[in-house]
């Protein structure tokens, strides 16, 4: 998948875009089509089983399928694919709106000031564009050079590694809820992948794991972050990453009687 050739700037450096995928039909077509400015777009599958890879091949990228060892193994495996030296890398619910892709092309239209960027998101929950919660924080380096870092190979919030990132101005566009079966199913995953990240560092459960880190999350995010300025949306980001606090250590208990 392209720009089509009168409407590429010839004397840029080419960008090849990497989507990981698994059953993503829904929101897949909407993130290739605001990234056809790459000059390649490579979709890495781990097994979909849906029509994922058809709607993949049939929008012009190059799909490639490979086993899921991990986000960040994944990530990994798929910059070694790809052609060109500079890549986006992006999820299948994000979006590039015109306003980025014509900051990213000036970059590398450009000499390079920096190895790679990182890239602000705004996110959107259940069709509501959150502002609190501490979502508006959120960035993520996304855009880098792959001969200049690679991924942290950790199971949760894995992140480029390398030196020298600058801060694009313009954001992404991060569709992070669709439904609330899909969120929680998210949610308890993440809890299981944090608790064995914790485990596999040594840590052990104390008392106040279960009875203070929840309720003091709910609290960062829902006063001090201002997640009570995003209505019922921002009631339910709070309550659910809680819960999701109590569960990963819940878990991490689980795995310390199994160990001993």
């Amino acid at each position: 998948m392209s720009a089509r050739p009168e409407e590429r700037d010839r004397t840029r450096r080419p960008l090849s875009v990497l989507v990981p995928t698994l059953n993503e039909r829904e929101m897949l077509p909407g993130c290739l089509e605001s990234c056809a400015f790459a000059d390649e777009v490579v979709v890495v599958d781990s097994g979909s089983d849906d029509n994922t890879v058809e709607l993949a091949r049939a929008a012009g990228a190059t799909v490639l399928e490979h086993p899921f060892e991990g986000h960040a193994e994944q990530k990994n495996w798929g910059l070694e694919q790809v052609r060109h030296d500079w890549v986006l890398v992006l999820d299948a619910d994000e979006r590039v709106p015109e306003a980025l892709r014509r900051e990213i092309e000036s970059h590398l239209a450009a000499p390079p000031r920096a190895s790679g960027f990182w890239i602000r998101r705004v996110n959107t929950f259940l069709g509501r564009t959150i502002r609190g919660c501490g979502w508006q924080h959120d960035r993520v380096l996304r855009f880098f050079d792959r001969r200049a870092g690679r991924y942290e190979t950790r199971r949760v919030h894995e992140e480029v590694v390398l030196d020298g990132a600058g801060t694009l101005e313009q954001a992404l566009l991060h569709h992070s809820c669709r439904d609330l079966d899909t969120w929680l199913a998210k949610s308890e995953r993440y809890a299981r992948l944090g608790a064995e990240e914790l485990h596999r560092h040594g840590r052990r459960i104390g008392t106040g794991d279960l009875w203070l880190r929840p309720p003091a999350r709910f609290l960062k995010q829902y006063v001090a972050q201002g997640g009570f300025r995003d209505g019922v949306e921002g009631l339910l980001i709070c309550a659910i990453s809680a819960q999701g606090v109590f569960r990963k250590y819940a878990r991490l208990r689980e795995l310390e009687r199994e160990g001993a």
